[in-house]
């Protein structure tokens, strides 16, 4: 897999700031990466040394929409919580 295809977007929420205070940051990252993939792709454009990543699958939900309020699914998303053991990522606020 492409490194541009691996993460897609880091995740800034409430929780996700709260996680950075302990140097773990949360990423929506492409379906079809695993762990290995992910730490890779970190290391290399952020220049850090990860130290784990863990891995959960947030499921789509059914949306109804439209005029007839047809229901549509929504897709799945995968985010990984990566702890780091040096460096930071300066995308993410510092509360």
């Amino acid at each position: 897999m492409k490194i541009n295809n691996t993460i897609i977007a880091p995740v800034l929420t409430e929780k996700a700031t709260n996680l950075a205070k302990d140097k773990v940051y949360m990423f929506v990252v492409n379906l079809k990466a695993n762990k290995f993939q992910i730490k890779n792709v970190l290391e290399k454009i952020y220049k850090v040394k990860v130290e784990g990543v863990r891995v959960m699958i947030r499921k789509g939900k059914s949306r109804r929409s439209g005029r007839k309020m047809v229901a549509k699914k929504l897709t799945s998303k995968k985010i990984a919580y990566v702890k780091l053991k040096e460096g930071k990522i300066d995308l993410f606020p510092q509360t």
